[in-house]
């Protein structure tokens, strides 16, 4: 029987991100309609017929356009890339009030298309702008995310594999809490292939915990040092957002450290944050309580702290 319902993802903003975003999508197939909305109308039409133009090399048919918020209201996924970039020096904390006014005007205009689909965020402050967007839009908890720290895992994952010249696939680790300056590695949980990292530091002279420790603080670090080479970080977002977007169309409940609501869990409420999540197609299908050693339970503790503090202004 042919296929009745296609799967349309909406990207607002045609930046380094939303174009990074766009373009992985493309070459790895995962939707059939793709809508690129910006506030510069020509810059948005001009990145849909340059996508266009590669389509006869792509995986499978997919149909690209430049469109306006009413191209909404059918959308299964909205992601939203637009607000102004984290600048040289510059927290992703400091972004939070200039990119908060723009975010609600984004979500607003959005639901007054009849918006019922799920929002995925990956503008920084992403955090605290993934709780602006739940407020804003009032959709269910479950159906708003971040990107959290999907991007940090996978920078801590590809760092690990280099250090015990093994596939990052077969890394399996987590970074959690703020995407930002407060996120803290769990290593309490981290294997590396079937072994955990505690075994192989005791029997393996050469693996060092300091090692550990600067590995996560470049890991941490990553985009400013990218953004201090080159301006901006955009290729790393862009294939986690679509790792995101395939679990949720793809009905995966795959496991992801996602910027979600926590409501009791880790024992804090209120706060949108990097956790791990089961996502599927309703969006977030569980968050996943992992436990935490004392040292983690106190910096994520802290973490959340610093979200809250800063959310304060414009909540």
């Amino acid at each position: 029987m042919p296929k009745e319902k296609v799967n349309r993802v909406v990207v607002v903003g045609t930046g380094a991100v939303g174009c990074s975003y766009a373009y992985s999508l493309i070459n790895q197939g995962v939707v059939e309609e793709l809508v690129l909305i910006d506030v510069n109308e020509a810059k948005a039409e001009g990145e849909a017929m340059d996508l266009n133009h590669g389509i006869p090399f792509a995986p499978s048919p997919i149909q690209v356009w430049s469109g306006s918020y009413e191209d909404c209201g059918n959308a299964d996924l909205v992601v939203i890339t637009a607000g102004l970039a984290q600048k040289p020096g510059e927290t992703r904390l400091q972004l939070v009030e200039k990119n908060t006014k723009i975010f609600k005007e984004i979500v607003n205009n959005i639901m007054a298309s009849g918006f019922n689909g799920i929002f995925l965020v990956a503008t920084n402050p992403v955090d605290i702008l993934t709780y602006v967007t739940w407020k804003e839009s009032g959709l269910p908890k479950e159906r708003v995310i971040g990107s959290g720290t999907v991007l940090d895992t996978a920078r801590l994952r590809f760092a690990l594999g280099q250090y015990f010249n093994v596939d990052t696939r077969n890394v399996h680790a987590a970074i959690i809490g703020e995407h930002g300056d407060t996120e803290l590695p769990v290593w309490s949980r981290t294997m590396i292939g079937m072994e955990h990292i505690d075994t192989i530091l005791k029997y393996k002279e050469d693996v060092k915990k300091e090692s550990l420790d600067d590995i996560f603080i470049h890991v941490r670090d990553a985009a400013y040092q990218i953004i201090e080479r080159k301006g901006a970080t955009y290729y790393g977002i862009g294939m986690s957002l679509v790792r995101i977007t395939k679990a949720i169309l793809n009905n995966e409940n795959s496991i992801l450290t996602v910027s979600a609501y926590l409501n009791g869990e880790y024992g804090q409420e209120d706060v949108y944050i990097g956790v791990p999540a089961k996502i599927n197609r309703s969006g977030i299908q569980e968050v996943i309580e992992i436990r935490l050693n004392d040292q983690e339970q106190e910096q994520f503790q802290r973490s959340v702290s610093i979200l809250k503090e800063t959310m304060k202004p414009i909540i």
